[in-house]
């Protein structure tokens, strides 16, 4: 392609209305939110625990253990070690790389990327077998870097796109979208396996796949790629880390911005956790149907809908941090209810749906009061790769956390209780963040 051609190309993304580049970033939403309900909590939760454990003709458990690389782990034990690990290739990985994307002004590419791989890594889950568990939880795996790793590179579009205080809303608004989407291709997926019958599950994982790269191309399409024309040089990796040094001196004498990231790594380490392994905890410890859990997700997911909004409306009101301080308390609430009352499917339902009002007003809250946080800068990326590190960091002790308990006392109830420690950690740091910001109150 021509020089000629290459600035048309970029300005024709400039030359787009700022309405058109705030739908365009929220399609993304669309697009990758499929992976996190269809594979992480709804079905793929499901044919894992059904492919991996043996039951009675009553339907309960009897053997949920499994042999990976030699070692016997329970398997949902093994779920969240995997995801772990996926978590620290993210971590590793996304510091650097996100240097390098503000050093290059090349956000959209790397984004493109992560997403391609985790599309790949979702069509690989088709071949997903017991017998060769170490191959089929790489896809796994590989899925799981593909959406997370992708979203910091989102996120960090966020200021670039909106003034701050659109931050919350928007944000909202982008969670909402994700929802509604997700919702739409579970039901599609569902209707295909009770349809036609449940051999056609791992064809879910490919309708994830391509729903994932087609929608995600409005987004491609519109967001500016290198609009100032950033040049790639040799010293492309030095410069990368001088990038995140600097940024990270430049965090250093910010209290309120250093303190919030404190509580939302701790935040994430319980928060996460929960999205990710409530599907488990509802078929382990509750025995919940198939169709029971199905039910219950996609409840979670239309509630966060109106929730999302609801938490943006309490923040206009109140400000950021009070919200979020409100939103922590109710979480560690929610975990107490489950440890001692969660034994039926009604008792299931009822946490689901305090969980799904909180769980798109909570992250949505997250994403935009640190957005707000950010000083006038051209590095969004490498702020934003701070962010993303914490929130992986406080998933790999969340996780690994969940499975090391589960495994150590055999139910999921000990893990759930251990969460509300790290939200009242969480809920301190929030506490501490210095009083009278003006771009986090009402």
């Amino acid at each position: 392609m021509s020089n000629a051609h290459k600035a048309a190309g970029n300005t024709r993304r400039i030359d787009k209305t700022p309405e058109q580049v705030k739908k365009a970033w929220t399609m993304y939403d669309w697009a990758n939110s499929v992976y996190s309900l269809v594979i992480t909590t709804a079905i793929f939760p499901i044919f894992f625990n059904a492919l991996t454990s043996e039951r009675n003709e009553a339907g309960e458990i009897i053997n949920d253990t499994v042999i990976f690389w030699g070692r016997e782990l329970i398997n949902t034990q093994l779920y969240s070690y995997v995801l772990g690990a996926s978590f620290l290739f993210v971590i590793i990985a996304s510091p650097l790389l996100s240097g390098m994307a503000d050093v290059t002004g090349r956000k959209l590419q790397m984004m493109k990327i992560f997403c391609y791989s985790g599309a790949l890594g979702c069509i690989s889950l088709y071949f997903f077998n017991p017998e060769h568990l170490e191959w089929s939880m790489a896809a796994l795996f590989l899925a799981n870097i593909g959406f997370w790793g992708s979203l910091g590179f989102y996120n960090a579009f966020l200021p670039e796109i909106a003034p701050r205080e659109e931050h919350d809303k928007l944000s909202a608004k982008g969670f909402a979208m994700g929802y509604v989407g997700s919702v739409l291709l579970l039901l599609v997926c569902l209707a295909l396996i009770m349809g036609v019958g449940s051999f056609m599950t791992p064809w879910a994982f490919v309708l994830v796949a391509v729903w994932w790269i087609t929608w995600s191309q409005t987004t491609f399409r519109t967001l500016p790629s290198n609009h100032l024309n950033h040049k790639i040089t040799r010293d492309l990796f030095g410069r990368g880390f001088r990038e995140l040094r600097q940024v990270a001196r430049d965090m250093a004498g910010r209290k309120d911005m250093i303190r919030f990231l404190w509580a939302f790594f701790i935040l994430s380490m319980a928060l996460q956790t929960i999205m990710l392994m409530a599907s488990s905890f509802g078929i382990k410890e509750v025995n919940l149907k198939d169709n029971e859990l199905i039910v219950a997700i996609i409840a979670v997911q239309l509630l966060s809908i109106p929730g999302a909004f609801f938490v943006s409306w309490v923040s206009s009101k109140i400000g950021n941090i009070k919200t979020l301080m409100g939103c922590v308390v109710i979480w560690a609430g929610v975990c107490v209810y489950t440890y001692g009352l969660v034994n039926d499917v009604n008792g299931f339902y009822v946490a689901a749906g305090i969980i799904g009002f909180m769980m798109g007003g909570t992250q949505s809250l997250n994403r935009s009061s640190y957005s707000k946080m950010l000083p006038e800068t051209k590095d969004h990326a490498s702020y934003f790769s701070f962010y993303e590190v914490l929130e992986k960091g406080g998933l790999i002790i969340g996780m690994f956390s969940w499975g090391y308990i589960e495994g150590f006392t055999g139910s999921m109830r000990s893990s759930v209780l251990a969460l509300i420690v790290f939200f009242a950690i969480s809920l301190i740091f929030l506490n501490l963040i210095p009083k009278n910001q003006p771009m986090l109150e009402a």
